[in-house]
């Protein structure tokens, strides 16, 4: 088994692809017709958007990711070479601060933004770099 995809529930698939263009310098790799799933290019996994009314339609119950709310009890990490670089392109971009840059004990540097769904985003460097 392998890892294929992340799917992120999202109020509005295409805004939340525009955003990480703009915050993350990623690229979106497919948007379906519908505006209801989106895809960003992001290696051999792909990082994904789908519409909150697809939750429902799946016959899963789950709670919408909001600004306002505590973030859900998960996160993505997008890896840099620099990320005090990365996370002022980030808040410039309209992602939330949450946690500066900071150097953790294993030498790795990590700061935390939340995406304009409030979904939490670590944006940190390379293990053992």
């Amino acid at each position: 088994m392998r890892l294929g995809y992340v799917i992120i529930y999202v109020a509005d698939v295409q805004a939340t692809l525009e955003f990480y263009q703009r915050a993350f310098g990623l690229r979106t790799r497919f948007l379906h017709d519908s505006n209801s799933y989106g895809e960003m290019d992001t290696g051999a996994t792909a990082l994904a958007f789908a519409a909150e009314s697809l939750i429902k339609m799946n016959d899963i119950v789950a709670r919408p990711n909001r600004s306002g709310d505590i973030p859900a009890g998960a996160e993505i990490g997008l890896v840099s070479d620099d990320v005090g670089a990365a996370y002022r392109k980030a808040i410039a971009a309209g992602a939330s601060a949450c946690v500066a840059p900071t150097v953790k004990p294993w030498g790795q540097t990590v700061a935390y933004v939340r995406d304009l769904n409030g979904f939490l985003v670590e944006i940190c460097s390379p293990m053992g770099g």
